[in-house]
């Protein structure tokens, strides 16, 4: 399964491919999951998770017993994009201008890291490819909630489980999150910290501090530039673990969640975007202070 999770990046990328390039047009119906899951020879639990980052970032839409349509109006592209309206976006779009620039600095609260990594490693093979320019610098630092407190979610259901049966799956969702956790977290520092190794970017580096703190939004910062904020919305889901046990749980929205877009206004420090990016910015450096521990 840990397997097929890395895959999905590269597939990610090759859908939005084929929809920017023409391949599929405005309108056009996706195959359906089970035929793309045997052409990249992954889970339908992969595809699904693709195609709700697609979804997300306004490629396709979806309907249930209909699949996945292209979308009539397709996200701008990063190159040509000079300007980008405030409210509801992507991450990814935020994450390709972060490593449009010279110097890529983002700072980043998170309750996994699995929806940055994915993102990350999609510049990562940019990069490599030649379709970006490499920058001179990249700089990630990155809060995440430290293994000493006890996470709120992933928690068992109550429904069919007795209190000894939900305690014990508590214990399995909590390993499980955690590994999820540390899985991201290696892959998207390998993968930069790799650009390094390879001679491809002179400097990189991958920074990440645990604090007593259970994210209740993620926050993406682009130092004085913009910055993405999102409430995790707890919702009633079906886990599958990776020896396909399912489990009925309440868990939070990671890929797909709603993220809101604001943009420092440069020559007016009282306008909404450049308060918003301060006192966020201020908040994430007061953290990452506070929580400078050996």
């Amino acid at each position: 399964m840990s397997e097929e999770r890395a895959k999905g990046a590269t597939i990610l990328a090759t859908l939005r491919s084929r929809i920017s390039g023409g391949d599929y047009r405005p309108g056009y119906h996706l195959p359906p999951q089970r035929a793309l899951a045997e052409e990249f020879e992954v889970s339908r639990d992969t595809i699904q998770r693709v195609l709700e980052e697609l979804k997300s970032e306004g490629w396709i839409e979806s309907r249930q017993g209909s699949g996945s349509t292209v979308r009539a109006t397709l996200p701008l592209h990063v190159t040509t994009q000079s300007k980008v309206p405030f409210g509801r976006v992507a991450l990814g779009p935020f994450v390709a201008r972060a490593f449009a620039q010279p110097v890529v600095e983002l700072d980043v609260f998170t309750f996994t890291s699995e929806s940055l990594d994915t993102h990350i490693r999609v510049q990562s093979e940019a990069i490599r490819n030649g379709q970006i320019p490499a920058p001179e610098r990249i700089m990630l630092r990155i809060l995440l909630p430290s293994d000493a407190i006890e996470l709120p979610y992933p928690r068992a259901g109550v429904a069919k489980e007795s209190a000894a049966d939900v305690t014990d799956w508590d214990r399995i969702l909590q390993a499980r999150t955690r590994e999820i956790m540390r899985r991201h977290t290696a892959s998207l520092r390998d993968a930069l910290r790799n650009l390094t190794t390879d001679g491809l970017v002179p400097d990189v580096e991958v920074l990440v501090r645990e604090v007593p703190l259970v994210p209740t939004h993620k926050l993406y910062l682009r130092r004085g530039v913009e910055g993405l904020i999102g409430p995790y919305k707890i919702v009633e889901r079906t886990i599958l673990m990776d020896d396909d046990t399912e489990i009925d749980a309440w868990d939070v929205l990671g890929l797909g969640s709603t993220l809101i877009r604001l943009v420092s206004d440069e020559g007016d420090p009282n306008a909404v975007g450049s308060v918003f990016m301060q006192s966020w910015q201020d908040w994430f450096d007061s953290c990452w202070h506070r929580y400078d521990l050996p």
